[in-house]
């Protein structure tokens, strides 16, 4: 016979839950999923290619070579008025070697420096994806602690409401509860068992969402030390923070740079009414049987001179100018979105710094509550849902904790990714409040 599904969930997050010999840390984690990530393995590859931008565009400045062939037979004759028909079968062959070097081409001059400009472009967004897989990764690893935490607060509360339940049923069956007092330890039975399936498919799709950037099951995850202490942002100002995101944020600096393609497109298109000029050589060798072997060398220079191309350059020109203002309002759109989330962070953090401390306080003033409700309860002065709901209060309060303490080291490193300066190292000291 099959083992129920709700059964084998059950077994499934206990096992998940259960505390390993080693488990992983946050780094260790990390180090996972730059080796597998399928999304940063792809900015890799983008950087890679953008890489070669700058070469391509060097190209057009650089000499061309090219070396052209022909072969060729005739096959004829000739009849004279008087005499006997002759064949003139003959065969050419025919071999130049050109060389063209742009002198002056304006149009090849921007386009090189639109080249090196995408490619600090494709340099800008692998930093952003190095930064993004940092901060999924960190995400992804708090969710799944929550998650743990969740389960583990609807664990307790329902190891308690179970015996508070059986104590019910004890003393009802003496006389010394009502019926009502086992009903509602029954129904407070009944809504932790519905809580805790929740909390077990909801720790599977964390996991899941873990497993999706490091490529494989994650093991058994490293856990807050009880009572850390989480260190504010440095400085401690808010106007240094606003001041780098509206600088050195990764979303800014592409539209800088996109804003600097645009100035150079402006002046890509205004050379389509410029002349180019070019210095040209080649070598020819012409092989006839019938007169031999004919050589020539041409050197000089070829320039052009565009008159009148239908308006077009006029009209790219004025379409150009709409894009670099429309690069120009993207940036300053970008500027002011890096602030708001360097602001958002900020105030994220030192909201869960304050956080964090009144509920550490109010765990202690549940657990006190619960302890004397345990005792109000033995003595007769409390009944049983009293006792529960100080139960809830304690669980509900630690698993809030552990939440608030997660979202302000999340907000500590989206301040950080929001001024641009979010890298690896950050994550040391975040490691360093884990526990085996």
């Amino acid at each position: 016979m099959q083992r129920p599904l709700i059964a084998v969930l059950i077994a499934s997050a206990i096992s998940m839950a259960a505390p390993a010999a080693q488990a992983a840390d946050l780094i260790q984690v990390y180090q996972q999923a730059l080796a597998n990530d399928a999304t940063y393995a792809s900015a890799r590859n983008a950087l890679t290619a953008g890489q070669e931008r700058s070469t391509q565009g060097r190209s057009q400045l650089l000499p061309g070579i090219s070396l052209q062939g022909s072969h060729s037979r005739f096959y004829g004759s000739s009849t004279p008025p008087v005499g006997v028909k002759v064949d003139n079968d003959t065969h050419q062959n025919v071999y130049t070697l050109a060389l063209s070097q742009p002198l002056f081409d304006y149009a090849a001059w921007q386009s090189y420096q639109q080249s090196k400009l995408s490619q600090a472009q494709a340099e800008v967004q692998f930093a952003q994806a190095q930064q993004d897989v940092l901060l999924r990764v960190a995400q992804a690893y708090f969710d799944v602690l929550t998650a743990q935490d969740n389960l583990s607060s609807i664990q307790a509360q329902k190891s308690a409401t179970t015996e508070q339940l059986a104590s019910a049923k004890r003393n009802f069956e003496v006389g010394t509860q009502t019926i009502t007092d086992t009903h509602e330890a029954q129904a407070a039975y009944d809504l932790v068992v519905a809580q805790e399936f929740a909390a077990i498919n909801a720790l599977e799709v964390a996991r899941t969402a873990l497993q999706q950037i490091i490529g494989t099951a994650p093991a058994t995850l490293s856990t807050l030390r009880a009572g850390v202490t989480i260190a504010p942002p440095q400085p401690a100002n808010i106007e240094p923070w606003i001041s780098a995101a509206e600088a050195d944020n990764f979303n800014v600096a592409l539209q800088r740079l996109n804003v600097e393609i645009a100035k150079r497109e402006i002046a890509r298109n205004r050379a389509g009414h410029l002349p180019t000029v070019d210095f040209t050589a080649n070598s020819t060798r012409n092989s006839q049987p019938a007169v031999g072997i004919a050589r020539g060398t041409t050197v000089g220079v070829t320039w052009t001179v565009p008159i009148f191309n239908g308006f077009a350059v006029t009209s790219k020109v004025r379409e150009t100018i709409a894009l670099e203002e429309k690069a120009r309002n993207d940036l300053e759109a970008n500027r002011r979105a890096a602030s708001q989330s360097a602001r958002q962070a900020y105030l994220g953090v030192n909201s869960g710094l304050a956080q964090v401390k009144a509920l550490e306080a109010a765990e202690v003033s549940s657990q006190s509550a619960l302890e004397s409700n345990k005792l109000g309860y033995q003595v007769g002065v409390r009944i049983n849902i009293d006792v529960l709901n100080a139960q809830r209060q304690l669980y509900s309060t630690q698993r809030d904790l552990s939440k608030a303490r997660y979202d302000t080291i999340m907000n500590g490193l989206r301040l950080k990714a929001a001024a641009g300066t979010l890298k690896e190292d950050d994550l040391v000291p975040i490691n360093a409040l884990l526990t085996n």
